[in-house]
C-alpha cells in the first residue's frame, strides 16, 4: 500500500514505523519540511531513498504527493469492539464514539476519521456490509488520523449498538426529521454519535437503537450536510457542552 504527502507519511513514521517498507523523497527538495521528515525517519530507523520526480510520479500518478511517498504494510486489524469498551470501563474519562451507517465513499470516511481524531473520539465504527474499507484513498484523506483513530468494522451494526447501550453509553443519531434540534439535546457523559449516508440516512434497525434523534439546523437552501461536515458539527458540539459542564 502506498501513502503520500507529509501528513500521512509523518503520521505513519511516528506511530507505526515498523510498517514502513520504503520511503521515497524528491531529491530536489531540501526545505524545512523535508529535513523534519528525514529526522523523524532517521529516529524511527527508516532509511529514505532520494529519487527523481519522474519516479515519484510513476508511483503516484496525478496525485499531490508533495515529493514524499512511502510503501507501507496495510494497517493491522484493530481491536474488537468489546475490547475497546472493556478499556473504556476501566478509565475515568467518558468515551466518545462515531458510528457510520452506510458511508461508502473513501474520502468521506477519511474526512470522518480526521474530524474524529480532532474531537478526541475513541473510535469510528461501521458495518462490514454497506461501508467503505480503510483504503489508500481513505488513509490519504485522513491525513494521519487513520493511524491514531481505530476503525472498527463490525459484523452486525444493530447488535454492536445494543452492546454499546448495554455499557451505559448514550446513543444519539442525526435525522433531518427529528423534532429535537442539536443544540437542544444534552450531550453529557459517554456518547456514541450515529450518522447515516447522505440521501439514504440510517437504516431502520440502526435508527431504532438510538436513544435520541436530533436534527442539525439548516438555514439555507440545501437540506443536509456532507457526512464528514455533519460529524464535525455534532462532535464539536459535544466537546463544547462537556467544556461548559466542566467549567461550572
Amino acid at each position: 500500500m502506498l501513502i503520500y504527502g507529509f501528513h500521512a507519511v509523518l503520521a505513519r513514521l511516528r506511530r507505526a514505523p515498523a510498517g514502513v517498507r520504503e520511503l521515497y523523497v524528491d531529491a530536489r527538495r531540501e526545505d524545512v519540511r523535508v529535513r523534519d521528515l528525514l529526522r523523524v525517519a532517521e529516529a524511527a530507523g527508516v532509511r529514505a531513498h532520494f529519487v527523481d520526480a519522474d519516479r515519484l510520479e510513476r508511483l503516484c500518478p496525478h496525485k499531490r504527493h508533495q515529493g514524499v511517498v512511502a510503501l507501507v504494510e496495510a494497517p493491522p486489524k484493530g481491536q474488537r469492539l468489546d475490547e475497546l469498551l472493556d478499556a473504556h470501563e476501566s478509565a475515568a474519562e467518558p468515551i466518545l464514539l462515531l458510528v457510520l451507517d452506510g458511508v461508502t465513499d473513501p474520502r468521506n470516511l477519511g474526512a470522518c476519521l480526521r474530524v474524529a481524531d480532532g474531537a478526541g473520539a475513541a473510535a469510528v465504527i461501521a458495518p462490514k456490509d454497506r461501508a467503505c474499507a480503510l483504503t489508500e484513498i481513505a488513509m490519504q484523506t485522513a491525513s494521519g488520523a487513520a493511524e491514531s483513530v481505530p476503525y472498527l468494522m463490525v459484523t452486525n451494526l444493530a447488535r454492536a449498538l445494543d452492546e454499546i447501550r448495554d455499557r451505559g453509553i448514550f446513543v444519539v443519531g442525526t435525522d433531518e426529521r427529528a423534532t429535537t434540534g442539536l443544540y437542544e439535546q444534552r450531550l453529557e457523559g459517554s456518547l456514541a454519535w450515529v450518522l447515516g449516508a447522505e440521501g439514504t440516512g440510517m437504516r431502520r434497525l440502526t435508527r431504532e437503537r438510538c436513544d435520541a434523534l436530533v436534527r442539525i439546523p439548516m438555514r439555507g437552501a440545501v437540506g443536509s450536510l456532507n457526512v464528514s461536515v455533519a460529524a464535525g458539527v455534532v462532535l464539536y458540539e459535544t466537546l463544547r457542552q462537556r467544556a461548559a459542564v466542566a467549567a461550572t
